[in-house]
C-alpha cells in the first residue's frame, strides 16, 4: 500500500491514474449529457494538469469558490473510485463477488427470493475456489436469512447443509487469523530487532512462537491456512538463523501457488513474499547456483505479475532490484552492481509513496555494500548516513548498528579519520543503548580505536591477529549474525593479501559455483 505524505488524496489519486483509467473515467462522467460541462470535470482537468497540488491555480483555473471546493474534490474522489471500481471489477474476485452480493440484495428487496438465493450460491462456488473465506461466510449468512423466509420445502433442504458449511468456515477463518496473525507478529518482531542476538531472545521468541505454531499439522489446513502456516515457519526460522529450515518453508510456500496457479494472482503480494524469503536463504546460505535458478524464474514472473496492477508492479520491481542487488554481490561484481544502483535508485524516487522506511533502509545498505565493494567509500558512507540519520531508532535498529560500524570502516578507508575517536564513542553508545553490542562488535570497535597506536610494520600482523580471533565467531550460533550484514572477514583478508574485496568475494563465488 502506498504512504501518502500528501495532504490532497485526490489530487494524489489522479497521478496514479494510468491513461485507460483516466479514459474510462471520463467516458463514465460524461455518460449523460448534462454531465459534459460539470465542475467536478473541470476539476479533474486541471488537478491531472498540474505537477504540484497548487489551490491558487486551482480557484484561478477551475469556476468554483473557494468554500466549495472542499466538497467538489470529495466529490471528484468518489466519481473516480466508482469509475475505476466498475473497471476493475472483472479483474478482481473480491470485487466480482460483491458485486454478485449487491445484485442479489436488490433481488431480495424485490422480493424474489429463489433468484438472490441461486446468484448467492454461484458467488459462494466462485469464493470457495479462490477461498475468500469471509465472502463466503457473508454470503451464507445471506442464504440464511433468504431460507427464513421461503416457503417451498425443496428450498429449504439447503438448511442444514449452509448451517455446517458456516461452521466449518468460522474454524477455517479462525485457524487463518491466527496464523496470520503469527505471521506478522514475527515480521514486526523482524523489523525490530532483526535476527535472535543471544540466549535470552532465542528463549523469548521460541517460548512464544513454537507451542502455536507446533499445534499444527499442514495436512489438515487449506491453501490460505497453510500460506499463513509456511510463511510463519519461514520467518520463525529466519529470524533463528536457521536458513535451511526458512529455505525448506519457502519453497512448500511457492509449491502451494505452482498447485493453485489462479491464487497467484489474487495473492501476489504473499506470492512475492515466497520468493523473497526463498533467494533470501539461499543468499545466506551460499547456494548460489540455486540463487541464480531462482532468479531466472523470478524474472519470467514479470510480465503476469506486474500487468495485474499498479501495487503489483511496484512490489515486483521493489524485490527484483534487491535480488539483483544480491547477486552481484554475490558474485564480487560490484563495479557493475554500481550501475544497477541507479536505476535502483531512480525506481525509489518514482515510488517513493509507495516504498516505506524500512525497505528504503535495505537498499540504502546494500547500496553502500556495493560501493564499498567497489572501493568508493565516500559514496558508500553517504548512503550510510541515510540510515544513520533515521529518526525511528526502532524500525531496523540492527541495520542502524551495522551502518554505523561499516561507516567506521569506511571512512578509516576512505582517510576520514581525523575525528574517528569520536565516531568510535558515538558507535559504542549506540550498541550500548541499542543493546547489541557483542563479541565481535568489541573486537572491531577494539581494533579501530587502536588503530592510531599501531606500527606501519606491525599492521599486517595486527590484522592477522584479529582475523584468527573473529574466525571462531564466523559459526557461533548467535555471533554469526554479524557476518550477515558485514563481510568483515573478506575485508580483513583483503588488507592481508594486499588485494581488492571484489577479488575475494569473486574466488568466493567461484566456489559456491563449482560446489
Amino acid at each position: 500500500m502506498p504512504n501518502s505524505n500528501r495532504q490532497e488524496p485526490v489530487f494524489e489519486l489522479i497521478k496514479s491514474m494510468s491513461k485507460a483509467e483516466k479514459r474510462n473515467f471520463k467516458l463514465y462522467a460524461t455518460r449523460l449529457s448534462g454531465n459534459q460541462d460539470a465542475k467536478f470535470l473541470m476539476l479533474f482537468d486541471v488537478f491531472d494538469a498540474l505537477d504540484e497540488y497548487d489551490e491558487g491555480r486551482i480557484l484561478k483555473k477551475c469556476p468554483v469558490k473557494k468554500e466549495q471546493l472542499p466538497n467538489m474534490k470529495a466529490h471528484l474522489y468518489k466519481q473516480i473510485l466508482v469509475s475505476m471500481r466498475l473497471l476493475n471489477t472483472q479483474k478482481n474476485t473480491g470485487m466480482q463477488l460483491r458485486e454478485q452480493i449487491d445484485f442479489a440484495q436488490i433481488l431480495y428487496n424485490k422480493g424474489h427470493y429463489r433468484q438472490s438465493f441461486k446468484l448467492l450460491e454461484k458467488a459462494r462456488e466462485i469464493a470457495a475456489a479462490h477461498e475468500c473465506h469471509m465472502l463466503e461466510l457473508e454470503i451464507i449468512d445471506f442464504q440464511k436469512n433468504i431460507e427464513t423466509l421461503r416457503i417451498d420445502r425443496a428450498m429449504t433442504d439447503h438448511s442444514a447443509q449452509i448451517s455446517r458449511e458456516a461452521e466449518r468456515l468460522c474454524t477455517t477463518v479462525s485457524r487463518t487469523n491466527e496464523l496470520s496473525n503469527i505471521s506478522v507478529q514475527l515480521y514486526g518482531l523482524y523489523l525490530k530487532l532483526g535476527y535472535v542476538r543471544s540466549e535470552k531472545d532465542l528463549k523469548l521468541v521460541t517460548r512464544y512462537f513454537k507451542p502455536r505454531l507446533d499445534k499444527y499439522s499442514r495436512q489438515k489446513l487449506s491453501f490460505t491456512e497453510n500460506i499463513y502456516y509456511c510463511q510463519s515457519r519461514a520467518w520463525y526460522n529466519y529470524i533463528l538463523h536457521n536458513f535451511r529450515i526458512s529455505y525448506r518453508y519457502a519453497c512448500k510456500w511457492i509449491d502451494l501457488y505452482e498447485k493453485m496457479p489462479h491464487m497467484k494472482t489474487a495473492m501476489y503480494d504473499n506470492y512475492l513474499k515466497g520468493y523473497s524469503r526463498l533467494m533470501e536463504g539461499l543468499f545466506f546460505m551460499g547456494k548460489y547456483r540455486k540463487y541464480a535458478e531462482v532468479f531466472e524464474k523470478l524474472s519470467e514472473e514479470r510480465e503476469a505479475i506486474a500487468g495485474i496492477n499498479r501495487n503489483a508492479a511496484t512490489l515486483y520491481d521493489m524485490l527484483y532490484y534487491y535480488q539483483l542487488l544480491n547477486l552481484h554481490l554475490f558474485e564480487g561484481n560490484f563495479r557493475e552492481g554500481t550501475r544497477i544502483i541507479e536505476k535502483a535508485e531512480a525506481f525509489i524516487t518514482d515510488h517513493a509513496d509507495y516504498i516505506d522506511l524500512h525497505h528504503k533502509m535495505l537498499f540504502y545498505y546494500k547500496f553502500a555494500c556495493m560501493y564499498f565493494g567497489n572501493d568508493d567509500y565516500r559514496k558508500c558512507i553517504d548512503y550510510l548516513q541515510r540510515i544513520i540519520s533515521t529518526r525511528d531508532p526502532q524500525v531496523r535498529r540492527d541495520l542502524q548498528c551495522y551502518a554505523r560500524i561499516l561507516n567506521l570502516i569506511a571512512s578509516y578507508e576512505a582517510g576520514i579519520d581525523y575525528n574517528i575517536d569520536y565516531q568510535i564513542k558515538a558507535v559504542y553508545a549506540f550498541l550500548v543503548k541499542m543493546n547489541d553490542l557483542h563479541h565481535v562488535q568489541q573486537e572491531m570497535i577494539l581494533f579501530l580505536k587502536r588503530l592510531n597506536t599501531y606500527y606501519h610494520s606491525d599492521f599486517r600482523q595486527e590484522l592477522k591477529n584479529l582475523y584468527e580471533r573473529l574466525l571462531p565467531y564466523t559459526s557461533h550460533p548467535y555471533e554469526r549474525r554479524t557476518f550477515y550484514y558485514l563481510d568483515i572477514m573478506a575485508w580483513l583478508e583483503s588488507k592481508i593479501k594486499g588485494t581488492s574485496v571484489a577479488d575475494i568475494v569473486r574466488k568466493k563465488w567461484e566456489k559456491a559455483v563449482a560446489e
